[in-house]
């Protein structure tokens, strides 16, 4: 696909975001997120059905060719757009190779920029890779000591969906380990959400891991964790 064929297919994808944008959604957008955030103004519904239309005529390209699609949505900043190069970069999660992690940790460090968009590139693209390359959660654990929080969010959120799977248990109280006493609330919420998928599995052992560390765990990480848990075990763990 030349630069020209790119550049045509963009354009065509942001006029289409353009028309399908309403000033009710851009208004109501900047509530759910504390930093500034740019978007169109376009339902999470909308964008999908628009990624899934401008999917069909590239399906048959080469995933590198689809990743570097997916970098010139990432590079405008828009979150519609960012939307749609997750979905993009998960359509061929079936052409996963080792490598593909190095290219979601540069769209972490150099693109994401806020929850919402590390969320919905990490619980598909990047869980389903470690899912298929284990080796890679090594590298996942680095992530913990970044100055960057959607690096460290990123993290946790990454194992969101095999820990509902009831994998990587392990690994997944060392990344809390790591994140524990985090200041950040939004990496808190991160690492609570990552025990609350693994207590759909290892209740037992979620419960036993909130109980011995209660005392230093912040109270939105606490909440998050034990949100699935019977009444009687969610006040066990509350308690002072």
């Amino acid at each position: 696909m030349n630069r020209e064929s790119v550049q045509t297919l963009i354009q065509s994808i942001r006029r289409e975001l353009s028309q399908a944008a309403d000033v009710h959604t851009r208004q109501t957008a900047s509530h759910f997120f504390k930093e500034e955030v740019r978007v169109y103004g376009v339902k999470t519904a909308l964008v999908t059905s628009i990624a899934k239309q401008f999917f069909q005529p590239i399906k048959d390209l080469t995933k590198d060719n689809i990743f570097s699609l997916c970098e010139e949505l990432w590079k405008s900043g828009l979150m519609e757009e960012a939307f749609i190069a997750c979905q993009w970069s998960y359509q061929v999660h079936d052409r996963y190779e080792e490598q593909d992690l190095s290219v979601f940790e540069r769209w972490l460090q150099r693109y994401v920029s806020n929850w919402a968009t590390c969320d919905t590139l990490c619980n598909h693209s990047v869980g389903t890779l470690l899912e298929m390359f284990p080796v890679h959660l090594a590298r996942i654990k680095t992530w913990t000591q970044s100055e960057n929080r959607w690096m460290r969010r990123a993290a946790a959120v990454s194992l969101i969906i095999p820990a509902r799977k009831g994998k990587f248990l392990a690994d997944v109280f060392q990344i809390s380990d790591c994140l524990l006493t985090d200041g950040d609330d939004l990496v808190q919420k991160g690492y609570g959400w990552l025990l609350k998928a693994a207590s759909q599995a290892y209740q037992a052992e979620v419960l036993s891991y909130v109980m011995e560390n209660k005392v230093r765990m912040p109270r939105t990480a606490l909440r998050y964790a034990i949100e699935k848990m019977p009444a009687d075990l969610k006040k066990q763990a509350m308690e002072k």
